[in-house]
């Protein structure tokens, strides 16, 4: 429907509070019950490390989730559901937002309900929602800021102060959120409404993200951006969810659910097409230029996530339409027939229901690469712990742990006081910030080297160990092989630019 004011502003209908309160909070219930399956994930661990070094930046991220899990940690020690239990909140929040972007896209308050409750079964929203990620904050932080950004297209004025608030938070936690800018901004110049360009609040807008967002960009200069490097690292498929090229289009027909791609693509025909939805084809341009964007620069195919919460807004209005239209029983049972089965599906790829001893034997960690990396970090450190034990009385005492990755790392540092083990030390990423063992540190128990690597640093690299996760299960750290090593051939100052490395 048309509001009175102008044939181009849709009729809001009021918000569907009990409808969408029950998805989000569904939701929310689902994930802080299945929170402490399996273990930590590796990016969690080394969360919990940063975030006992707070600062205005890091290497590889801005400050915002290393201090939500400082925080989690103060709050509730090491309980894993603790320390998840803001993402599963957060997304319960990107549900919400998603009914209340379809309510400002002219949706009814069954089309509220339906657009949270596609995203709610969405691949992408349990996968992130499970764990603490940086993921997780970007996706809600994309969905408000369109949330904001329709209704400043919609009404001007102060929703572009909110527009602004959403970016300067998210881009705290994530630099993706300057991509959503740049293709709205794109949008809006190619198709409009240019007028709103000429007003002063996008500038204030802009003006309110840059100041939230200049402590970690002073962060960055002062450390020579770091990040750059970073990401071109990542573009070459450093990352362990790192896709080829090839696949990123094929993705996107999973993120949400095969069987829901009609839904936001009725929700991008819309805004595409759609002359009543004229005043927000902004989204419709950036959809597509994003996607071109990523995948010339390698980025990850998750990252058009964010813009599916207001793809399925629009699309739920008339997806609803189409089921009250000639065989409505037939047409209502393969909606709700797909919300049932995208639900299952994607609870049992994306959340710890299978028992761990039987995943090596199903195809979940090859869909989902995540699940593997929350799985045996326990066994990893008592190998360590082991080795460490098994040592001459005169080695033990001043041994340090060295290690490849930050998950390694932080595996160590998280259990490390129960098992009396010493602090861990990495080269990658802000652990290589974090300085090198002290100088008199002369034997190391070393994980993740080759031998012909520790050969050019040490005199003498015994094999001890390889990792074990206890269930055959083949993810990063299984098999990964410990060192012995001693009689260090320079000093950990001559050698640590060395072992540095991002990644």
């Amino acid at each position: 429907m048309l509001d009175a004011s102008g044939p181009q502003v849709l009729r809001r209908a009021p918000v569907a509070w009990p409808g969408l309160g029950a998805v989000a909070a569904l939701v929310v219930g689902v994930l802080i019950i299945a929170s402490g399956g399996y273990g930590y994930h590796r990016d969690e661990l080394y969360f919990l490390r940063a975030g006992q070094e707070l600062a205005f930046g890091y290497v590889d991220q801005p400050p915002l989730t290393p201090l939500l899990a400082r925080v989690a940690s103060e709050l509730f020690g090491g309980s894993l559901v603790g320390l998840r239990l803001a993402s599963a909140v957060t997304v319960g929040l990107v549900v919400f937002f998603t009914g209340l972007l379809a309510r400002e896209l002219g949706g009814t308050r069954g089309a509220q309900v339906l657009a949270a409750a596609c995203m709610a079964v969405s691949a992408i929203l349990l996968a992130v929602g499970h764990l603490l990620s940086t993921s997780t904050f970007d996706l809600l932080a994309w969905t408000a800021v369109s949330w904001a950004v329709v209704r400043a297209l919609r009404h001007g004025g102060y929703p572009w102060l909110l527009v602004g608030l959403f970016a300067g938070v998210g881009l705290q936690n994530k630099m993706l959120v300057v991509f959503l800018l740049a293709g709205l901004a794109a949008g809006l110049l190619l198709v409009g409404p240019r007028k709103v360009l000429r007003s002063r609040w996008p500038w204030l807008a802009a003006a309110v993200a840059l100041a939230l967002w200049a402590p970690y960009l002073l962060w960055q200069a002062a450390h020579g951006w770091p990040q750059l490097e970073l990401s071109s690292a990542i573009a070459a498929g450093s990352s362990g969810t790192s896709e080829p090229r090839r696949l990123f289009l094929p993705y996107q027909l999973v993120l949400i659910s095969p069987l829901l791609v009609p839904v936001w693509g009725a929700g991008l025909w819309r805004l595409a097409r759609d002359p009543a939805s004229g005043t927000f084809r902004a989204f419709a341009v950036a959809y597509p230029l994003l996607a071109v964007v990523f995948l010339v620069t390698g980025g990850k195919p998750y990252y058009l996530a964010g813009l599916y919460p207001v793809l399925l807004a629009a699309g739920s209005d008339p997806v609803l339409h189409w089921t009250g239209r000639g065989a409505t029983r037939l047409r209502r049972a393969l909606l709700a027939g797909a919300l049932a089965v995208s639900a299952a599906i994607s609870t049992v790829l994306f959340l710890p229901l299978v028992p761990v001893q039987h995943l090596a034997a199903t195809p979940v960690v090859d869909i989902n690469y995540d699940a593997g990396e929350t799985v045996g970090w326990a066994a990893f450190v008592h190998t360590i712990a082991d080795i460490q034990a098994g040592l001459p009385t005169e080695d033990r005492t001043g041994a340090v742990v060295l290690t490849h990755n930050y998950g390694q790392a932080g595996a160590i540092d998280r259990y490390r006081t129960e098992l009396g083990l010493p602090p861990a030390y990495s080269g990658h990423n802000s652990y290589a910030e974090w300085g090198p063992p002290p100088e008199d540190a002369q034997t190391v128990i070393v994980v993740g080297y080759d031998r012909e690597s520790l050969q050019r640093w040490f005199g003498s690299v015994e094999p001890a160990a390889r990792i074990d996760n206890g269930v055959r299960l083949d993810n990063d750290e299984q098999g990964t092989p410990v060192w012995i090593c001693q009689e260090r051939l320079t000093s950990w100052a001559q050698l640590w630019p060395q072992v540095r490395h991002l990644g």
